[in-house]
């Protein structure tokens, strides 16, 4: 099928992309209709029939093996080295709080980490002395300053590090199959962030050589909020004890003696929400069988490079996003104005969903496969238009209405 028809296939299943410009999976994906189906369908039988009938328990025992083969497949892991979980942060809470920590180690991070990854290891360091050292990176751009600034921190003893794998501010994808190489042999842990990458671009968690990775549902994968997943080496998940960690399933557990849950399965110590584990399956589902991940990632990325080139050659636009290690997210300012005054202009003026991100003083567009070339043309205009005043200076806007097709409507 020719990609523009593909592309038109794609988003009359994700109702979303018809209420604007969609350019923040970065923060939320569009959710498909048939996973949102499929969590109605679950929630009403619930409502029903209540919760409590046994082989209700082992059906949601069935969604749950379901999620993680699904999850498994995208990211390409062994299911059993798959946990589900309620966020990236809860992933990298649980992971980091099963390591045995004392007084004085360090760990090692980034300068551009998410606060969901500085969380775990802010507590630490309150709660036990841990030294957090945020290693500079620059932008991400250099792969090779990357490591070099790693290396030369792990010099010094570490127990960690925590990396995201695309940076979520400057869009940079990290080198962490090098890094993970310099942990290992420095015997330290490596912990990757996965929020802006899983699903967002090629990833094969059996073969990046991290020892654990913590990803969210509701972003570039498109399920429901409130689920993640977490993939942990086989080696380091049955050697830790989370802080919460799962046991066997009731109708194996023994009061005398309980055991705890094999590999990454230990991972997994709270209840879920059935409908959302429903939903994330069918959506990881849909990715894989409907969309085509392979595709979908390459074709994300290019558009994305294309955005960055062209938001580039814009007189008063600066490129935040460094261009040889982009995936899909492009960052860039405007001369003149804030990114928050540059958000209330651009986003009415386009219709375009997108965010600012107060922490560079940045707009950050997100953007996936469902996107087409006539919504990029789209807010590239504005941002044009916007770059040619100042605050004081631009035009008032006029309401746009734009048609199925992206284009203003006359």
């Amino acid at each position: 099928m020719p990609e523009p028809e593909r592309v038109a296939a794609v988003r009359e299943l994700l109702p979303a992309t018809r209420a604007g410009i969609y350019l923040n999976a970065g923060t939320c994906g569009p959710i498909p209709a048939e996973s949102q189906r499929a969590m109605d369908e679950q929630a009403a039988l619930e409502l029903t029939t209540g919760r409590a009938l046994a082989e209700q328990w082992r059906d949601a025992s069935a969604r749950m093996d379901e999620a993680r083969a699904a999850v498994a497949a995208v990211m390409i892991a062994d299911p059993a080295d798959i946990a589900l979980t309620h966020s990236t942060s809860d992933g990298l809470n649980l992971i980091v709080s099963s390591l045995p920590w004392r007084p004085g180690d360090r760990v090692l991070t980034t300068s551009h980490e998410h606060p969901g990854g500085l969380g775990p290891l802010l507590a630490l360091r309150a709660r036990l002395g841990v030294e957090v050292e945020r290693v500079d990176v620059g932008d991400g751009g250099d792969p090779d300053r990357v490591v070099a600034a790693f290396e030369a921190a792990l010099v010094r003893p570490a127990r960690a590090i925590m990396v995201s794998h695309a940076l979520w501010t400057t869009g940079a994808v990290l080198p962490v199959a090098r890094l993970a190489a310099l942990a290992r042999a420095a015997g330290v842990v490596s912990v990757v962030d996965g929020a802006q990458s899983a699903g967002a671009i090629p990833v094969v968690l059996d073969e990046l050589g991290v020892d654990a990775y913590a990803m969210p549902a509701q972003k570039w994968l498109l399920g429901p909020e409130g689920m993640g997943a977490l993939w942990v080496r086989r080696g380091l998940a049955d050697a830790t004890v989370p802080a919460l960690a799962g046991y066997l399933s009731y109708r194996e557990f023994s009061f005398e003696e309980p055991v705890l849950q094999p590999g990454a399965r230990r991972f997994e110590a709270t209840g879920f929400h059935r409908p959302s584990v429903v939903g994330f399956a069918r959506s990881l589902g849909w990715l894989s069988m409907y969309v085509g991940v392979p595709w979908a990632q390459e074709r994300a990325v290019r558009l994305a490079g294309a955005m960055a080139d062209r938001l580039a050659a814009i007189p008063g636009v600066s490129l935040v996003t460094p261009r040889p290690v982009a995936g899909t997210l492009v960052a860039f300012r405007i001369a003149g104005w804030t990114a928050a005054e540059a958000l209330a202009e651009v986003a009415p003026r386009a219709m375009a969903i997108l965010r600012d991100l107060p922490a560079i003083d940045a707009l950050r567009l997100s953007i996936g496969f469902w996107t087409t070339a006539a919504e990029l043309d789209r807010v590239a205009e504005v941002v044009e238009q916007v770059a040619r005043h100042t605050p004081g200076t631009l035009p008032t806007r006029r309401l746009t209405v734009l048609g199925s097709d992206g284009q203003p409507l006359a």
